[in-house]
């Protein structure tokens, strides 16, 4: 499987490059930053610079040729503001769609958040409530499109060990930790699965082994 991942340097996408790559897939990461191409290549990916705040859609599709699949891992990171929520969270991601559209990539997982969809929690700030409006447009605009595309709204990520157990399903699971290994773990599943189509998941720590998770899901 050849596979591009936006935001290939986000700590589920590097996560997710060392579990696909070791088994024969093709994983390019694109990523903003030079100095993180070694990080990607390390782990058997390939890495090509190309910023989705700046590029446009031509030069996108012109990366996705002979692609089976496209990650949208892409995100602004904690320490940006309103602004770049929407510009990377949202544009970037639909950016990212009307690439694959053009390049004739027809399966598209796009990592969003629990919350989406659902009126931001303006508590939280400003930058929470741009957060989660950017990722909601983004679910809207990729739900929109005659692509194989599954939205995973993964609940709040922890950097702990992996631990291979998940609840994963339909909107509704309730609100938990998870940690971004196991999430890139799905993510891996999903891929090799490629029957589970025009879904929206969320996902959190369970009880249930991912394989199964997923082969459930699938069978449905």
């Amino acid at each position: 499987m050849n596979i591009v991942i936006a935001g290939g340097h986000g700590q589920i996408a590097l996560r997710l490059t060392e579990i696909m790559a070791p088994h024969g897939h093709s994983v390019t990461g694109l990523v903003r930053n030079p100095d993180h191409v070694e990080d990607v290549t390390a782990l058997g990916g390939r890495a090509v610079v190309c910023d989705l705040e700046q590029a446009d859609v031509e030069h996108v599709s012109g990366l996705l040729e002979e692609v089976d699949a496209v990650v949208f891992a892409a995100g602004a990171g904690p320490g940006s503001g309103a602004e770049r929520k929407d510009t990377v969270d949202r544009a970037a991601s639909a950016l990212m769609a009307d690439a694959a559209e053009r390049a004739g990539v027809r399966r598209f997982l796009q990592i969003s958040s629990m919350g989406a969809g659902a009126e931001p929690d303006t508590s939280r700030g400003e930058v929470w409530a741009a957060y989660i409006e950017a990722k909601t447009r983004a679910e809207e605009d990729l739900r929109a499109r005659d692509l194989e595309w599954v939205i995973l709204r993964p609940g709040r990520l922890t950097d702990d060990e992996p631990t291979g157990k998940v609840t994963l399903g339909e909107p509704g699971v309730g609100r938990s930790e998870v940690t971004r290994g196991d999430v890139a773990a799905v993510l891996a599943a999903l891929l090799e699965t490629g029957s589970i189509s025009r879904r929206t998941l969320e996902l959190v720590g369970g009880e249930d082994d991912i394989d199964a998770a997923v082969a459930s899901l699938a069978s449905e």
